[in-house]
Formats: structure tokens, C-alpha cells, sequence
């Protein structure tokens, strides 16, 4: 994300997306921005959060093996999976050299599972050192990787053999990442593991971690157990936000990551996508800058998105609402709740997936709803 002001309005490219907006003329109604800014605690939110504005982000592959075999996993769905892996360091370095000078600032390192290229990890870092790796936190990154970390957690440790052929896998995730600065647990709601949320919660509080909330989105032409019906929405969305008031100090999340996250709507019905594939614009925004490189060092505009192969239908990725809420602030401003509510949601976004970044105390305490539904 970036901005940049001029003397009567506010322009700002939020992960690259143009956005407009008077200080002068009403945005909606009879607010105008700086009728928005007006609130001491708001104004201070918007300053911090804007000062990351200059993040962009593209994807990466870093390889095609995985220690273990999950239901519902989006990396062996498509075409991706059957890449060649380009185990060189060099390569690599040489590719985030050039991402560095298209202007790439954030990157995510991805599928299958990155920790078993620790050289390439540190070959990435070493050229664009903000970013964020995706881990089933089986094995320890180590720690000259600087980029934030997050380990996916899909219900205890029952359910962990059952789905993702794993045994004592949360106690082996926290061994390695409890006390780590970089990690973020990041807990994966299923049909099935709603009421594990506690039980596992209560872990990492009692190992001073922090946790995220995610939801399963199931991969293109998924029919299995872990889909969401419209009672496990309902039901997801509650115990998410009494963990958060039960747990405020381990559990990074907002009211209004809840509600969008949970909404009957996917982010894509509710918001539209700016990524690649669903973005065929090439002319600004994400549709201009991001890609999803695949571990030959090739990418594929008409498959890039943040989680390729996922069923956008369905899609309510903490991925995806990264780039996809954050970039509609133009829609949240209609009135000081829904800024407020967007503020929260980019204030966790940051805290989630930035190294350092320390989130502040929610601005609104409602669930509300998203703009126009």
C-alpha cells in the first residue's frame, strides 16, 4: 500500500489501487473526510496505518514438496503443483532483485511448504526484507529469516491426524514458534472444528502467542467435509468474536474481520477482486503490479491471485481480505462507523502480516455491516 496528498483532496493507492477522496466535498451523504478525521483516536489510527501504505505485493512458490498432505489443500489443486523446482539461490535472488526494481516491496513465500528451502528463503530476504511466510510449522525457519511467519492451524490436535496426517502437530508448532516474534498462529475455521477454537485459543494464550482467525475456502471443484454452511457462518462468527473479547492480548482480530470474514457473501460478491485472474484490467492496481510465481520462476497472469485455484464463490481467505477490504476504502467512508471499521480492519491486517507492527485497541465494538448489503 502507498499514498500520497495533494492540497484538496487525498489520493491514495492502497495495494496499488487508486483511490480518490475530497477533503472538501461530502464522500457520502454529509461526511466528508475531514469530517471523518475530526475523532482524536481515528485520526491517530489513520496515521499510523497510512505510514504503510507503500506496501505491494506479489507471491512466490518456493516449493512444489510438502511434509504432509492436508484435505481441502489448495497447492495440489491446478496446475502448479506439477512445476519444476528451481533449487538455486542465485535464481532467486536475481528474481527479487528484479521484483525489487519493478517496485515490489512486500512479498508472501508460499506453497508447498517453503520451510524446506531455508537457503532460498534466506536468498529472498536478504534482496526484499518485508514479507510474511506461510508454514505448516513443522520445521523451524530460522532466524536470519526476518519475514513474519504463519503457522496454520486447523483445530487440535485430534483433528490435525484426522485432516492433515499429522500427530501432536500443535505442540510440535508451538515448541518451535512460541516466544518467536515473527509467528502468527493463524487458526482456519472448518464445518467441523468451530468448538476445537477454544481449546486451542486457550494454548496459545498460555504460551504468550498470537493467533489469527481464518477461514477454509474451499479450492475449485472441492466437495468434501470442511465447507461452510450458512449455520456454520453463524456459528464461526460468534465464538470468533468471543474469543477476541476473551483473549484481547493473544488474539488479533476485529469486529469487522468477523462480519466480512463470516457474511453469507463471498469477499469477492461482496467486494469484487482486483487480483490478476479476476482482474482483467492491466492498467493500474494489482492488476498492473501483482504476480504469482510458481517454483520454475514463470507466472501466469490469467491464474495469479493470492490463493490460486481457490473458488472465488467461496472465498473468505484472510489472504484475499488482505488485499481486497483494504483496498475499498472508498466504500467505507460514507458515514465514522464504517471508516472506523475499516480502520480496525487494516490495523489487524498490519499487525497479522508485518514484523513489528503492534495493534491497537479496536476503534468500533459493533458488527458492522458491510457497505450496501
Amino acid at each position: 500500500m502507498c499514498n500520497h496528498f495533494e492540497s484538496d483532496r487525498t489520493i491514495m493507492v492502497l495495494n496499488n489501487t487508486v483511490v480518490q477522496l475530497s477533503e472538501r466535498l461530502p464522500l457520502s451523504g454529509e461526511w466528508t473526510f475531514s469530517d471523518l478525521l475530526k475523532d482524536t483516536r481515528v485520526r491517530e489510527r489513520w496515521e499510523k496505518v497510512r505510514k504503510y501504505f507503500f506496501l505491494r505485493e506479489s507471491t512466490y512458490d518456493m516449493a512444489t514438496r510438502c511434509n504432509m498432505r492436508c484435505d481441502g489443500c489448495y497447492y495440489y489443486n491446478g496446475e502448479k503443483q506439477f512445476t519444476e523446482e528451481n533449487l538455486d539461490p542465485a535464481a532467486w535472488r536475481d528474481l527479487f532483485h528484479q521484483e525489487k526494481a519493478r517496485g515490489i516491496t512486500f512479498v508472501v513465500l508460499a506453497g508447498a511448504e517453503p520451510s524446506l528451502v531455508p537457503d532460498l528463503l534466506q536468498a529472498c530476504y536478504d534482496e526484499i526484507p518485508l514479507g510474511c511466510i506461510a508454514t505448516n510449522g513443522l520445521r523451524r525457519i530460522p532466524e536470519s529469516v526476518g519475514y513474519k511467519i504463519h503457522i496454520s492451524v486447523w483445530g487440535n490436535d485430534e483433528t490435525s491426524s484426522r485432516v492433515r496426517k499429522a500427530k501432536n502437530l500443535l505442540k510440535k508448532q508451538v515448541d518451535n514458534y512460541a516466544g518467536d516474534p515473527r509467528a502468527a498462529f493463524v487458526y482456519t475455521f472448518c464445518r467441523n472444528n468451530i468448538d476445537e477454537a477454544q481449546e486451542v485459543v486457550e494454548i496459545m494464550a498460555s504460551n504468550k502467542c498470537k493467533i489469527t482467525f481464518n477461514m477454509f475456502s474451499a479450492p475449485l471443484n472441492y466437495s468434501g467435509e470442511l465447507s461452510h454452511t450458512g449455520e456454520t457462518l453463524d456459528k464461526t462468527r460468534t465464538v470468533m468474536l468471543d474469543l477476541m473479547d476473551r483473549y484481547p492480548e493473544s488474539v488479533l482480530f476485529s469486529h469487522y474481520n468477523a462480519v466480512v470474514h463470516t457474511h453469507t457473501s463471498s469477499l469477492y460478491r461482496l467486494f469484487s477482486c482486483p487480483y490478476p485472474r479476476m482482474n482483467p484490467s492491466a492498467a493500474f492496481g494489482l492488476g498492473r503490479s501483482f504476480r504469482q510465481y510458481r517454483t520454475d520462476l514463470t507466472w501466469d497472469r490469467d491464474a495469479a491471485c493470492c490463493v490460486p485455484d481457490t473458488d472465488c464463490n467461496d472465498c473468505r481467505h484472510y489472504a484475499a481480505g488482505s488485499s481486497i477490504v483494504t483496498s475499498k476504502l472508498n466504500r467505507h467512508t460514507a458515514h465514522p462507523e464504517a471508516f472506523k471499521s475499516w480502520l480496525d480492519y487494516v490495523d489487524t491486517y498490519l499487525a497479522v502480516w508485518v514484523k513489528g507492527y503492534e495493534k491497537g485497541e479496536n476503534l468500533c465494538s459493533h458488527r458492522e455491516q458491510p457497505p450496501g448489503f
